[in-house]
């Protein structure tokens, strides 16, 4: 009985510092580039540039119709 309570015990523990370790790295390491998801994807990565050309140009061609 009393391993019982051992094993639930130590899931217990794995599972508090799995979901800690999660939300420590959510909001207290910085390395992670981008976004708040710390995926490092395209989302880090936006040509504001690129995309006003884009905007402007969809706006131009809207006011020739």
């Amino acid at each position: 009985m009393n391993l019982q309570y051992l094993i639930i015990a130590l899931l217990f523990l794995a599972a508090t510092f799995y979901v800690g370790r999660i939300f420590w790295r959510a909001f207290f390491v910085k390395t992670a580039s981008g976004c708040a998801k710390g995926c490092g994807g395209a989302c880090s990565t936006i040509d504001v540039d690129r995309l006003q050309r884009t905007i402007e140009k969809a706006t131009t061609q809207a006011a020739a119709r």
